[in-house]
C-alpha cells in the first residue's frame, strides 16, 4: 500500500448484550503508528449488516441513552419482516440506517480531531453475533 493510505482491522468481541464499545483508544494507537505528524482522514468502517459507528459522549450515560433510543424506535419484537435469528432480530438490520456503518474523521498532526467529550464507538444491537471486525483506514 501507498504511504498515503494505510489500513488495519480490529477484531472486537461485543458479547451477548446490546453494546456501545469505545474505539477511540484503538483509533489513536493506529494513528500513532501510521500517521505521526501527518494530516488526513481516518475512516472507521464496520462491514456488518447489523452494526454501526457513532461519534458520541461515553461514560456519562449517553451510550446507554443511545441504546434506549434505538430500542424505543426499533423494538425487538415480532413486527419485522426479517425474521431469522433471535426474536426481534429484524430490527438489528435496520440499525445501520440510523447509525451508519462508517465515520470519517479529521486527523491533524497525527492526532484524531474530536470534540472534548466525543468518542468513536461501535454500536452493536445484535446479541446473536458477538464477533465484529472494524476497519480503520488513514488517508493523507
Amino acid at each position: 500500500m501507498s504511504d498515503s493510505f494505510t489500513t488495519t482491522v480490529l477484531n472486537i468481541t461485543t458479547g451477548t448484550a446490546e453494546t456501545v464499545t469505545d474505539l477511540t483508544r484503538a483509533c489513536e494507537e493506529f494513528l500513532t503508528r501510521t500517521a505521526p505528524g501527518r494530516d488526513g482522514l481516518l475512516n472507521v468502517f464496520v462491514p456488518h449488516a447489523t452494526a454501526g459507528i457513532a461519534v458520541l459522549e461515553t461514560g456519562a450515560g449517553s451510550d446507554d441513552d443511545l441504546l434506549a433510543a434505538l430500542h424505543h424506535l426499533l423494538p425487538a419484537d415480532d413486527r419485522w419482516q426479517h425474521r431469522h435469528g433471535s426474536p426481534g432480530h429484524g430490527r438489528d438490520h435496520v440499525v445501520p440506517a440510523l447509525v451508519p456503518p462508517h465515520a470519517t474523521l479529521p486527523v491533524i498532526g497525527g492526532r484524531l480531531e474530536l470534540g472534548t467529550w466525543q468518542s468513536v464507538c461501535l454500536v452493536d444491537t445484535n446479541i446473536s453475533n458477538p464477533n465484529r471486525q472494524v476497519r480503520l483506514s488513514f488517508l493523507s
